[in-house]
């Protein structure tokens, strides 16, 4: 439903900002994203990791009982409420000393932990297996568990809404917005994946004069990520191994796909990687309390503009807004690259589901033995012939690696030995630190050998006879 009584236009002349002009735009830019990298960071390893609440019974996930849990994790570890729903429940917590944080992501279906950062990931290892122990032992109280799938496995019969607070019900009224704009591009229908969809990221400290070397060589990397770590396997679209790549790039989100996925043309600059920037959308903004959305407008035409047309989305009814941009609508440039430039001077990597817990840390590890190793990886990569070099770009490779079955021109036997090299590289990087964080991606070297992401061994599992319920237990030892 669309109010267009509800019509609020906030005066033009108050909020136009006339001398925002390219040359200033560009400044802004290259002090949000740029400058952070000139600085001496330390170097720290942050890991965020989102963790479906599943019911054992099959039936939908009950949000009385996650909040429950939430609740009496937060009383046990001594957090203290950090973000509150409409009603009053504690969806956000935070340990002061630590820095880590327990949330829901989007919804109560997916809970989440931010880790403070570290120098090493073994303190991160070790709170991680006491939160999810803990956490596990409450919610098999109940029938309930925490799991390392991408995907919750009961998303066809959960709750699909989002939690009710200003960010969440933006996104989910934004995203929803693929119903009804048209696009000449295919917006998929499952316009509530937030609720159900779990990854796991990691972001790095990056120096200014590695920042284009660290993009090149990790978006080559891409291909051999998908088969390593796809997790997200769903009945819908049964021949894709991780469909979270899908349910981004086919969103409101991918409206401007420089927003999301892998980068087609690699930046050879700073300078070029900034054109880049000054072309990615923004799509919200805050105004008078009220979270803001609109149809995304590249950040170097949004600012231009005398008004924007935005609504806010609340209880199911979309309510209309009109705005004029500010300077301050920049923070909430926010994009969705796999290998995200972030305003704290790091690079995010997001393209991997959420794995199997024993091997949680995976992810983390791999990247951080291979963020000093870019050079020896892009040179890896680029010599190639078992993928590459076949008229094929890293963002279509991994879209074709995605898929259960593969084209006859990908060498299968010369892929494992690609991938086999690329973990062993990843394993000479984190020897080179001297903490013993290689154990973290042992399994890594079966899975390259194998040809065999966590999502393949599921499927073809269940294909087998096994039951879904061994397979949610499996994934949750740790």
């Amino acid at each position: 439903m669309f109010q267009n009584e509800s019509l609020r236009t906030v005066p033009l002349d108050s909020c136009k900002n006339p001398a925002m002009t390219t040359d200033k735009l560009r400044e802004l830019l290259y002090e949000k994203y740029f400058v952070p990298t000139e600085k001496d960071s330390g170097e720290y390893i942050g890991v965020e990791i989102e963790n479906p609440v599943i019911r054992l019974s099959g039936d939908a996930t009950d949000f009385e009982i996650c909040r429950n849990v939430a609740d009496e994790f937060r009383e046990h570890y001594g957090f203290r409420g950090a973000a509150f729903d409409y009603y009053g429940n504690c969806y956000g917590a935070l340990d002061d000393g630590t820095g880590d944080n327990l949330s829901f992501d989007c919804s109560y279906n997916n809970l989440e932990f931010s880790f403070g950062k570290e120098k090493t990931l073994f303190p991160i290892k070790k709170r991680f297996d006491e939160y999810i122990t803990f956490l596990n032992t409450e919610f098999r109280k109940s029938g309930h568990i925490l799991s390392g799938f991408g995907i919750n496995p009961n998303h066809h019969v959960n709750r699909k809404d989002f939690i009710r607070a200003p960010r969440y019900q933006m996104l989910e009224g934004y995203l929803l917005r693929g119903k009804d704009w048209k696009f000449p591009m295919y917006l998929h229908p499952f316009y509530d994946f937030g609720t159900y969809a779990s990854a796991s990221q990691v972001q790095l400290d990056v120096k200014g004069e590695n920042l284009i070397d660290t993009v090149k060589a990790f978006t080559l990397a891409e291909p051999v990520k998908t088969v390593l770590f796809s997790n997200s396997h769903m009945d819908e679209m049964p021949e894709l191994l991780c469909v979270r790549d899908l349910f981004w790039e086919n969103s409101t989100h991918g409206i401007n796909p420089h927003n999301i996925g892998i980068f087609e043309q690699i930046p050879g600059s700073k300078e070029e990687f900034l054109d880049y920037i000054l072309e990615t959308s923004i799509f919200c903004c805050e105004r008078d309390g009220h979270y803001l959305h609109f149809k995304p407008l590249p950040i170097v035409e949004y600012i231009k503009r005398d008004h924007i047309d935005a609504e806010y989305y609340e209880n199911g009814v979309y309510y209309s807004y009109r705005i004029s941009p500010e300077e301050e609508d920049l923070k909430y440039l926010r994009t969705y690259k796999f290998e995200d430039l972030t305003f704290r001077g790091t690079i995010e990597f997001r393209s991997c589901c959420n794995q199997p817990f024993k091997e949680a840390l995976s992810v983390a590890a791999f990247h951080v033995g291979l963020m000093g190793k870019t050079g020896e990886l892009t040179e890896l990569l680029e010599e190639d012939r078992s993928i590459y070099h076949h008229g094929y770009s890293a963002g279509e490779l991994r879209k074709i690696l995605n898929r259960r079955k593969w084209p006859e021109f990908v060498d299968r036997d010369g892929l494992r030995k690609l991938c086999l090299k690329v973990v062993e590289l990843s394993a000479e990087g984190l020897r080179e630190r001297g903490e013993g964080e290689e154990v973290f991606i042992s399994g890594l070297m079966e899975r390259a050998d194998r040809l065999r992401s966590p999502a393949l061994d599921l499927v073809e599992g269940l294909e087998a006879g096994d039951s879904l319920e061994d397979w949610i237990i499996k994934y949750a030892i740790i």
